[in-house]
């Protein structure tokens, strides 16, 4: 059974609780590394001018504590694998709505693959296959 190492659980650490849950989770089936979750202003300036992320400091749900957004990966890491990337995604939105629909966590969950929720693939403007963020609180 995969498990988290000591630099993904720290990441993890940062995250608000719907993300821990969910990827402690998702670690217990699909082996997978937690590279970020909160992210400060030089880390979060530095991601910008690679083009690794299109927010500013301050406009990233990263830059929250606890941070609302993680960068999570299938292990080991294949960079040139969006295939299962993408794979991996599907897994983690899957477990994300059945812990929602449980009431488990009180977000549901947005991927960087997806930006607008609409399961089509094909018109995301910028892919960011590692980031999860979490959007909408139940009401009530």
């Amino acid at each position: 059974m995969p498990s988290f190492s000591q630099r993904s659980l720290d990441n993890l650490s940062q995250c608000h609780p719907d993300l821990q849950l969910i990827f402690n989770t998702v670690v217990r089936d699909f082996d997978c590394t937690v590279i970020c979750g909160h992210r400060g202003k030089e880390e979060q300036e530095k991601a910008y001018a690679e083009g690794k992320s299109k927010a500013r400091w301050g406009e990233s749900k990263h830059n929250l504590q606890p941070s609302m957004a993680a960068d999570v990966v299938p292990y080991p890491i294949d960079w040139n694998d969006t295939d299962r990337m993408r794979h991996f995604a599907g897994y983690v939105k899957g477990v994300a709505s059945i812990l929602y629909g449980l009431e488990a966590i009180s977000h549901k969950l947005r991927w960087g693959g997806d930006w607008d929720n609409d399961t089509e693939l094909s018109d995301n403007k910028f892919n960011d296959f590692p980031h999860f963020e979490l959007v909408e609180r139940l009401k009530g």
